[in-house]
């Protein structure tokens, strides 16, 4: 499957040669245009509706992110590439696929196109299945859907020890010890969760009280222990309904 791209990135050799690396070594990609700002980007964008778009992070005037930020429905995947590898945790909050740090090394690229085709093979698959513009879905009372940057995984709800609210993502726990970082805030999870099984014990927190609660502490604040050590507040308006909740065990 031949995926259209574009290229954004206000240096002239830079767009130049990502653009012969990707002729030479991509073939699946197509080329469809090259962009020296956001506001060329945002062009190429609504005339070429590429599948990815290959972004510089510092720009002038409008930085990558920024750029990111006035797209609506975003419905292309994005690969940053950037000199400064401090922008790596930000720009998988972005929901990247990937990010590259110049000077690009060609087997970098690769697997970085390699990854991306995969991404959409997926989607492809999955459209007929799952809603993609739902980043978490209650499947049915017992699992839930939740994103990664290769597509989505299937958990259990048992498999999930708490949630943890940070800014507007929130953190999955899993029993194995693993996480997971959805780009959706803590109240979807809420509302999509079995409230038989889960409880919001505080704004930035939601555990599962079902399977991995294993103690209640006064000693140190009102706190749920987890089965993975994790100590989480639980908020004062919320006490009496976590009380009701356990003492009904």
């Amino acid at each position: 499957m031949a995926l259209n791209a574009i290229i954004i990135d206000d240096e002239f050799n830079a767009r130049e040669n990502l653009k012969i690396m990707l002729e030479e070594h991509c073939p699946e990609l197509q080329i469809k245009g090259l962009g020296s700002s956001a506001e060329e980007g945002r062009q190429l964008i609504d005339s070429q509706n590429p599948d990815l778009v290959f972004l510089d992070i510092a720009m002038p005037n409008e930085d990558g992110f920024s750029f990111l930020n006035t797209i609506k429905d975003r419905k292309f995947s994005v690969v940053f590439t950037t000199a400064h590898n401090e922008f790596a945790l930000k720009a998988f909050k972005a929901d990247a696929l990937d990010y590259l740090e110049k000077p690009i090394a060609i087997d970098d690229l690769k697997n970085s196109v390699i990854k991306v085709s995969k991404y959409h093979q997926k989607k492809t698959v999955n459209n007929s299945n799952l809603n993609l513009k739902t980043l978490a879905t209650k499947i049915n009372a017992d699992k839930i859907s939740i994103p990664t940057k290769d597509g989505y995984i299937i958990i259990n709800n048992k498999d999930i020890v708490n949630l943890e609210a940070s800014d507007n993502y929130t953190m999955i726990h899993l029993s194995d010890g693993s996480r997971h970082l959805s780009s959706k805030n803590i109240k979807i999870y809420e509302q999509n969760l079995d409230e038989n099984v889960f409880f919001r014990s505080h704004k930035s927190h939601i555990i599962n009280v079902e399977y991995h609660l294993k103690e209640f502490s006064r000693s140190e604040g009102n706190v749920a222990i987890m089965t993975n050590g994790k100590n989480i507040p639980i908020s004062r308006r919320k006490m009496s309904f976590f009380m009701n909740r356990i003492n009904s065990f």
